[in-house]
């Protein structure tokens, strides 16, 4: 068994030497016992925190060819790639020939025999990964705090880091444009960055601000503009066929960052790549772009991410006992702190500050043909203008959910955003857009921001993206000739000052306990907890948990809930139709895990019914004095 130094510092040793020990025993099957003697070492959650992440730790500080860990989104799957799995090298001097591993790396040693008989061609897939977007910095503070040392100390204690290349931290005063352009269409609702990352250091690692990024500028794909982090060419040796795009993964690779890989980008070796000739100089450009900007990752390991909250343990959330049976048993105490907090927030509207708590536990837990079960994508309606509410409620909303994205809908914005992803053929890449986001990202869509003026095609397009996702939860991606739909799950959170342009599942108009005169004095004093308090924390976890739960409804309290819609329907058949009958069951489903039950109980179905009555009422009231808003 290997030891820790050297499965994490010397990774490509620790197969290599699993290589040679099959050769000269003849036995079979080295590669599943390589890829399964990592997966046993990165089995406990302590042990992954000794790795690395590439999140956290700038690239030059990092060792080649060790093993580093990567916290990220597939945002794009290229063509399978042809390299020599094995080879044989000959010694100049003795003439000995020597046959090596070319698995887990980019660039062989000298000396290599092309045209031994022994050289066996393989296969692999390259993913595109960049980090998740849109993740907020509490969560990358807590990913990067959970790392036992610091990771430039990890691989090695000798290991001075060379920097023979510029990194995507390195170099500020160089390349940056005389006048920076103005971010047209940015989502930014301060003038400070609400992701908390700042400038980019580096034109290269921000997203284009503009409809095309600068051909002199290497332009890293990420969906969300004002983004930075390394993205990462990630090469997988077995079972792609398991990973789908916009996974959110956790990967275990070994990192290959040789100067030389730039070299081959200018000249490829057609002997390696058949159809290097192929490519067109664009496709060249983003299939092999700098290691210095786009290092390489080849997988060992990767386990699919079913959220990215550092608060709470790797594991499922059903194995870890403990730590489920700690947070259900105060649930309903955080509960009634974080209502009580977003009734503040609300300005004392305890019905809104209800539906909000429920919004943010929703998740598409399941879909039935092609209706998704388990949205609740919620119009808070009413915000008032005054003080750049909205900018600040989506603060607070940033600063509960581990990802988000705040989209203002203004005229500009919708008419020069691409929102959805596109092909191009040109370059053989899939072109990301601001609503290519993982799963479980809060969506935040201020139409506050909206103003007088005409939509353009691309305006209409966007708008049609947005309803698409908010009733299907599918976005449908550009290939030029046709659409392909690619199902999601995110929380759509729209905040307007009428009823919305959009479709919802629940609209709840705000009814602000604050007098107009005290609302700017009020607002000013709304309290954004320090990002690392106890208290934040509490919510966060909470929120997660919630969501993770597994829910069901027992044969019984499903016939009582029908006999009660039966009976619901008798008093008034105009009253509830089976739309507002999905509704109220959603409705309960997430009253029900936000107090920590996993099955609907009559109280809870009771509670459901009565908070809904009270919406439609205030609903209802509100169309009477505003009769012309439908």
């Amino acid at each position: 068994m290997p030891s820790t130094h050297d499965w994490i510092n010397d990774p490509l040793g620790v197969v290599e030497g699993m290589f040679a020990a099959s050769q000269s025993s003849q036995s079979s099957g080295w590669e599943a016992k390589a890829v399964e003697l990592f997966k046993e070492q990165l089995k406990e959650k302590e042990a992954q925190t000794l790795v690395p992440s590439l999140n956290d730790v700038p690239l030059h500080y990092l060792k080649p060819d060790s093993l580093v860990r990567f916290r990220c989104l597939v945002q794009d799957m290229f063509d399978p790639e042809f390299f020599m799995g094995v080879y044989e090298t000959v010694d100049p001097a003795t003439k000995a020939r020597t046959l090596r591993c070319g698995k887990y790396k980019d660039v062989t040693e000298s000396g290599v025999d092309v045209n031994s008989r022994s050289t066996v061609t393989a296969e692999r897939q390259t993913f595109y990964c960049v980090p998740i977007p849109g993740e907020n910095q509490w969560a990358k503070d807590g990913y990067a705090e959970t790392r036992s040392s610091q990771g430039r100390v990890v691989p090695s204690t000798s290991y001075v880091p060379s920097r023979q290349k510029r990194s995507y931290e390195d170099d500020e005063e160089m390349e940056v444009q005389p006048q920076k352009q103005k971010e047209t269409h940015a989502a930014s609702p301060s003038a400070a960055d609400p992701h908390g990352n700042g400038d980019c250091k580096r034109q290269e690692t921000e997203a284009p601000s503009g409809p095309a990024a600068s051909a002199s500028h290497l332009d890293l794909n990420f969906p969300l503009p004002g983004e930075k982090g390394p993205s990462c060419l990630v090469k997988v040796y077995e079972d792609w066929d398991r990973f789908k795009l916009n996974d959110t993964l956790q990967v275990f690779g070994i990192l290959s960052v040789s100067p030389a890989l730039s070299a081959l980008a200018d000249e490829k070796d057609s002997f390696l790549d058949p159809a290097a000739g192929l490519e067109s100089a664009a496709e060249q450009r983003v299939h092999s772009p700098p290691a210095s900007l786009v290092p390489r990752l080849h997988l060992l390991h990767a386990e699919r991410l079913d959220h990215n909250n550092p608060l709470l343990p790797g594991a499922a959330l059903q194995e870890n006992r403990a730590f489920l049976s700690s947070a259900l048993g105060e649930m309903a105490a955080v509960r009634a702190e974080l209502l009580s907090y977003f009734t503040h927030v609300l300005l004392g509207d305890a019905l809104a500050a209800e539906f909000l708590l429920l919004h943010l536990l929703s998740s598409v837990y399941s879909r039935r043909d092609v209706l998704p079960l388990g949205k609740f994508t919620l119009n808070l309606s009413g915000c008032p203008a005054a003080a750049a509410y909205t900018q600040r409620l989506y603060q607070i909303v940033q600063q509960l959910v581990p990802s988000s994205f705040y989209l203002a809908m203004s005229l500009q914005n919708m008419n020069q955003m691409r929102l959805v992803p596109r092909k191009d053929y040109v370059a053989n890449r899939l072109v990301s857009g601001a609503l290519q986001l993982a799963s479980s990202t809060s969506l935040f869509l201020d139409e506050t921001q909206m103003e007088p003026g005409q939509l353009d095609a691309t305006g209409v397009r966007n708008v049609t993206a947005l309803g698409n996702l908010i009733t299907w939860q599918k976005v449908d991606y550009d290939f030029n000739f046709h659409q392909m739909e690619f199902p999601c799950n995110i929380n759509v959170l729209i905040a307007s000052e009428g009823r919305s342009l959009l479709p919802s599942d629940c609209r709840v108009h705000l009814q602000p306990q604050v007098a107009p005169a005290h609302m700017e004095e009020y607002l000013s004093s709304i309290h954004v907890h320090p990002q690392a308090s106890s208290q934040l924390n509490k919510f966060r976890v909470f929120l997660s948990v919630a969501r993770l739960l597994d829910y069901s409804i027992s044969d019984e309290v499903t016939k009582a809930v029908e006999d009660d819609f039966v009976d619901m329907r008798k008093d008034d058949p105009q009253s509830i139709s089976a739309d507002d009958l999905h509704r109220l069951l959603v409705v309960a489903r997430l009253l029900s895990l936000s107090l920590g039950q996993t099955s609907l109980t009559r109280d809870s179905w009771l509670r459901a019914k009565h908070i809904e009555t009270l919406r439609r009422s205030r609903m209802e009231q509100h169309k009477s004095v505003n009769g012309n808003e439908p």
